[in-house]
């Protein structure tokens, strides 16, 4: 272990000590407020370009296990607790946390007062921070933090998104055929749809309108993903080609990008909503869901055509909008994650929803 620091853009310092993997490390520091589905928000590709902050006190206790990765390696640029738990326990584990965040060379650093941190970016905003084990010079931090790129304006998609399609099989009788667009997927998005029946072509970001249509799917689905969606100009214009031309659901970043593509604008929140336990009420059936969220920006309904565009869900905790739907074509999307993991379930319904929107389609 080796003294750490996290250096902020405002000059905010916060100390700490290093795990085995030491240098530097830089990105957009944001808190999350899970008490547990850590190993989920490492491996969430939407967390690219980022240096996570858990707010509960004690990360690891359960280890790590190879079913809950929701992608292939860390997607985050570090890693920053109040205490690492030396001694997991879990029938499925297969390792600690800090072996698997050594193996994959992620900054960790612990010690550090993270409800202080936490309470700082509440007031200040997520903002630009660089954890360094060697370099503890507040002018030097600052002129390395400088040349580090803003989450706004920066497409982090195309550093996570896959570079061929592939296909993931439905569980049982194939009952629909869906393209996926992969801006940065998580493995359980694509398993609940599996057990629905859904065949799920994934395909890159970069794929034409004309390309799916080809496909002949039975609906499109926008994925989840990292970075600034007013970015991502190619997903937006094939979105904007296809509304109308099949049923289409959206979450996350694919909600940003619907509402884009249907002439609207995206802002970006002052310390974005990263966690478990987000509520969320649809106004449809009044129903309130506590959700799963990851994201950095959002929708301006006010930016949006009513007579075409209308809010279903919206965030209690800031009365931000959670979901839209188009009042003429199959087309709605959700600002959270359905799927949970980790998380809760209440939101898997809307999956549901999709389905009844492609059998009404095919009517």
């Amino acid at each position: 272990m080796k003294d750490a620091i996290l250096f902020l853009e405002d000059g905010k310092i916060f100390r700490g000590t290093s795990l085995n993997t030491y240098g530097e490390t830089a990105g957009e520091v944001v808190f999350n407020t899970a008490l547990s589905g850590y190993q989920e928000v490492l491996t969430d590709p939407s967390y690219a370009g980022q240096i996570v902050v858990m707010t509960y006190p004690l990360i690891g206790n359960y280890g790590i296990n190879a079913e809950d990765l929701e992608s292939d390696k860390i997607h985050v640029k570090g890693f920053v607790v109040k205490e690492f738990c030396r001694t997991h326990s879990n029938y499925r584990a297969t390792q600690s946390l800090i072996q698997y965040l050594d193996e994959h060379k992620i900054i960790g650093i612990e010690g550090v007062d993270t409800r202080a941190l936490t309470r700082h970016l509440r007031l200040s905003g997520a903002m630009k921070g660089l954890i360094s084990t060697t370099d503890f010079d507040p002018v030097s931090l600052k002129a390395k933090l400088a040349k580090v790129p803003s989450m706004e304006g920066a497409d982090w998609v195309k550093e996570v998104a896959p570079k061929e399609p592939y296909v993931v099989a439905a569980v049982g009788p194939r009952k629909y055929k869906v393209v996926v667009v992969d801006c940065g997927i998580k493995r359980n998005i694509l398993r609940e749809m599996a057990l629905l029946g859904i065949e799920c072509h994934v395909v890159p970001p970069s794929m034409s309108a004309e390309d799916i249509l080809a496909r002949k799917a039975d609906g499109l689905f926008l994925s989840s993903g990292p970075g600034d969606p007013a970015a991502v100009t190619y997903v937006i214009e094939t979105v904007r080609r296809l509304i109308g031309k099949l049923p289409i659901f959206g979450i996350c970043l694919g909600n940003q990008m619907i509402g884009l593509a249907l002439g609207g604008r995206t802002y970006k929140l002052k310390f974005g909503h990263h966690g478990i336990n987000h509520p969320v009420k649809d106004l449809e059936s009044g129903r309130i869901s506590i959700t799963s969220q990851n994201h950095g920006f959002c929708v301006d309904i006010n930016s949006l055509d009513k007579n075409e565009v209308e809010v279903i869900h919206v965030n209690l905790n800031d009365k931000s909008v959670e979901g839209l739907r188009h009042k003429k074509h199959p087309l709605f999307s959700i600002q959270y994650h359905p799927e949970a993991c980790p998380g809760p379930n209440d939101a898997k319904y809307l999956f549901g929803k999709f389905t009844d929107m492609m059998d009404q389609h095919k009517k």
